[in-house]
């Protein structure tokens, strides 16, 4: 039953038939009242309810809001009016791309203070050169921030001055009393000095990024004591670093040091700070970890939730086994690029039974046999994995994936097995057996993948059965599913019915044609990209929550033709 709700300046336009709605005839809702009903239709209902009226349409278009949708604008006097109707929206997320210290973006931060400055709860200035001054008057208009991305704004820090008078900190102090999340990673020009008066802000912070910045390390006890240390006004020191966790300890939840060069010594004095329980750590690429160092850390806090340690090139399965028995409560482990990691570690991986989301790719010895003994195992609670990623495990092969996959079960909706070149269509089938609930696919270059094994068909005979009087254009044609000479032999692609992203890019064995038979089920609206062909495709849902359309409101996947060609 579709819901009709009446609008304050239509009372007397004609209402249906059904009882139930009849009722709802001499209703008038508030705004915030009819975006809240509206939320819980589906998308084609939303937007046939945004051509009603303006109101409908503002109510629809919030309705499609949601907490994690961030709004990219780039700053330029284009977007005044665009800022201007975002504002009306009541939108809470955005990025302003193209950022400087031209007089057009200071008119552009005071149109985003003004405007959007009252409910702006996340604002990302990442790679901008802001002055000084209009980043100033920008936050002093955000009084309910609680994220602040200001990665790469090396503008804001080369003179060392931001937020140094009292008097100004003070004022930033009061308005983002409430900001729980800073992002200062890749600043090249911040010190200790900088940091402490840009921190020094924000006493509700709970998630900190410095990744990539360049911190200093001296080895010694000072690590350890409690004697204040001179701010260096030249540099981003480990120990004023330490410092500031010390100070912070007890409302600190998550820290991204990756690409810091982080020492083990370092790292231990981290986890050993009283009454730091942290959640989220972030390594990566911290190259001189050791596995002991990890195991330390696990040991020291036991707490964490979501770890990665991508890049750590010196880890062995020792930190593997480390993690296994030390975070009982790991949720997100993300171990990519770990050349030493083998089979014997992902054995370990049975007793993180909270786990959700695991990335191993590019772990060159992980054949995935131990994995699946793990998933398959029945002396052990399954583990419910939401989001799987294996790309470039060049030792994985099909065996190994085929007992896996049945184990993983409904709760998978991110599978990424790109580059793991000797899978082929069984494990495409058994995919498309085992994970129909599946809403991300990856298997680009996957090379050994042909158009049968998408479409479920019987495997054609190695041997040509063409006429050579037939034409040039029949040797590419693929089998048609909807002619009697072929019978469906098996599952096929069209059995993924929530999936929205599929990427078969360099799948050089795949045809227009396949992938033409593929979209005119259930995808409705699919087109073979031009590139198809050449064996270069990516497919995305297009971004339907961000406008109502006629396009967005079918919710189908969406071809996005290649530059590169095969």
């Amino acid at each position: 039953m579709k819901l009709w709700v009446q609008d304050g300046l239509e009372a007397n336009a004609p209402m249906p038939s059904d009882p139930v709605l009849t009722a709802l005839k001499y209703l008038i809702f508030f705004p915030q009242m009819l975006t809240y009903i509206l939320s819980f239709l589906p998308l084609s209902d939303q937007k046939e309810a945004s051509l009603v009226s303006r109101a409908w349409y503002c109510a629809a278009q919030n309705a499609l809001r949601e907490t994690n949708v961030r709004y990219n604008i780039p700053v330029s006097s284009a977007s005044l009016s665009a800022i201007k109707n975002l504002g009306l929206r009541g939108i809470s997320h955005i990025s302003l791309t193209n950022l400087d210290g031209s007089p057009a973006s200071h008119q552009v931060l005071q149109s985003v203070a003004y405007h959007l400055g009252p409910h702006l709860e996340s604002l990302c200035l990442g790679g901008g050169s802001p002055t000084e001054a209009s980043f100033l008057a920008l936050i002093l208009g955000c009084p309910v921030l609680r994220t602040l991305d200001l990665s790469g704004c090396n503008s804001l820090f080369t003179s060392g001055t931001l937020l140094a008078q009292p008097e100004t900190a003070q004022c930033v102090r009061k308005a983002l009393s409430g900001l729980r999340d800073l992002n200062l990673a890749c600043l090249r020009d911040l010190t200790d000095l900088s940091f402490n008066h840009l921190s020094g802000c924000f006493p509700s912070l709970e998630r900190l990024s410095l990744a990539y910045c360049h911190l200093t390390f001296e080895l010694g006890p000072t690590w350890g004591s409690i004697t204040p240390q001179v701010s260096s006004p030249s540099q981003l020191s480990f120990h004023n670093l330490l410092q500031f966790v010390k100070e912070r300890a007890g409302r600190l939840r998550a820290l991204d040091l990756s690409g810091t060069g982080l020492p083990p010594e370092a790292l231990q004095a981290l986890g050993q700070v009283t009454g730091l329980q942290l959640e989220e750590l972030s390594l990566h690429s911290c190259r001189d970890l050791s596995s002991e160092a990890v195991a330390t850390l696990c040991h020291q806090q036991p707490g964490i939730t979501s770890l990665d340690l991508s890049g750590c090139s010196e880890l062995t399965d020792r930190a593997l086994l480390a993690v296994s028995r030390g975070l009982q409560h790991l949720r997100h482990l993300s171990l990519r690029k770990l050349q030493r990691l083998t089979d014997a570690g992902c054995a370990a991986l049975g007793a993180l039974h909270e786990l959700q989301s695991l990335d191993m790719a590019e772990c060159c010895l992980v054949s995935g046999r131990e994995l699946a003994k793990v998933l398959g195992s029945v002396h052990r609670a399954p583990l419910a994995l939401t989001s799987l990623r294996l790309a470039y495990c060049s030792s994985l092969k099909d065996a190994s994936v085929l007992s896996m996959i049945p184990a993983l079960g409904p709760s998978l909706k991110v599978l990424d097995l790109s580059s793991c070149v000797a899978l082929t269509n069984q494990t495409v089938q058994a995919i498309c057996t085992y994970l129909v609930h599946l809403s991300v696919l990856h298997l680009a270059w996957c090379k050994e993948l042909q158009d049968w094994g998408l479409l479920g068909l019987k495997e054609p005979s190695e041997e040509p059965m063409l006429s050579p009087q037939l034409p040039q254009e029949a040797e590419n044609q693929a089998p048609d599913p909807q002619e009697p000479n072929s019978e469906s032999q098996g599952p096929s692609l069209l059995m993924l019915q929530a999936l929205q992203e599929l990427d078969l890019t360099a799948c050089s064995k795949l045809t227009d044609a396949s992938l033409a038979k593929n979209s005119g089920y259930h995808w409705a609206g699919m087109q073979a990209a031009s590139s198809v062909g050449c064996g270069h495709v990516s497919w995305y849902q297009h971004g339907s929550r961000q406008a109502l359309s006629s396009t967005a409101a079918s919710g189908d996947l969406h071809p996005v033709p290649l530059c590169g060609r095969g």
